[in-house]
């Protein structure tokens, strides 16, 4: 698979603005658990997705992540080329979640064809609403929803994406997603354990009664 059968808009860019681009673009494969993008410090380019799993968080000082968004196939991810957009002014790091093929787009390069290409800018501010979008979603979720709520939609959500009801998912890789600590996490597993929800062992969770999970979300 090429650039050009991924790239959104590349029909809609001149030849010279294709060419440029192929031309810059480097692909690569990252594996599971590879940070690719450490903070404002770092802009290695434009992330685009051919295939894979990447996970976009934000770091507070004692080290506490939360999950801001998820990048799946054909997605592209801006953040990772922060310098070129001097009006984002927190620190977002993005981590592959699964092994990972991607094109990487030099910041100066797409920033060049952007002032140029109508349709290119378009689908750039596009992408910038849709994430401010989810920024807002996820300030939303916290402020307004319960813990067990939110945690429920995170353990249904895993299993459609992984198509399992067996989760390989730590308490504190939970925590890191939601942004809380791993004993709060251990806890309100153990109520839904409790109540015949999930079954707990080392390193996984089990979904045993969805239907009750998806009621606790709905309560």
């Amino acid at each position: 698979m090429e650039l050009k059968d991924i790239f959104p808009v590349w029909e809609k860019m001149t030849p010279e603005q294709q060419k440029r681009l192929k031309r810059s673009a480097v692909k690569r494969t990252v594996k599971k658990g590879k940070i690719l993008h450490r903070g404002g410090t770092d802009c290695i380019g434009l992330l685009l997705m051919q295939q894979g799993q990447l996970r976009a968080y934000i770091m507070s000082e004692e080290g506490r992540q939360i999950t801001v968004y998820r990048l799946f196939d054909l997605d592209i991810c801006l953040f990772s080329a922060s310098c070129m957009m001097s009006s984002i002014q927190f620190e977002v790091f993005i981590e592959a979640e699964k092994d990972t093929d991607l094109w990487v787009i030099p910041a100066e390069i797409y920033k060049e064809i952007m002032e140029t290409s109508a349709p290119l800018a378009n689908y750039t501010n596009e992408i910038m609403a849709t994430r401010f979008s989810e920024v807002m979603w996820l300030i939303e979720q916290i402020m307004w929803k319960s813990f067990d709520k939110r945690l429920a939609e995170f353990l249904l959500e895993e299993r459609n994406l992984e198509g399992a009801d067996t989760l390989k998912m730590t308490h504190e890789m939970i925590g890191n997603h939601l942004g809380n600590p791993r004993e709060v996490v251990t806890r309100m597993l153990r109520y839904f354990q409790s109540e015949g929800m999930v079954k707990l062992s080392r390193g996984t969770i089990e979904i045993t009664d969805p239907d009750k999970l998806e009621s606790v979300c709905g309560a």
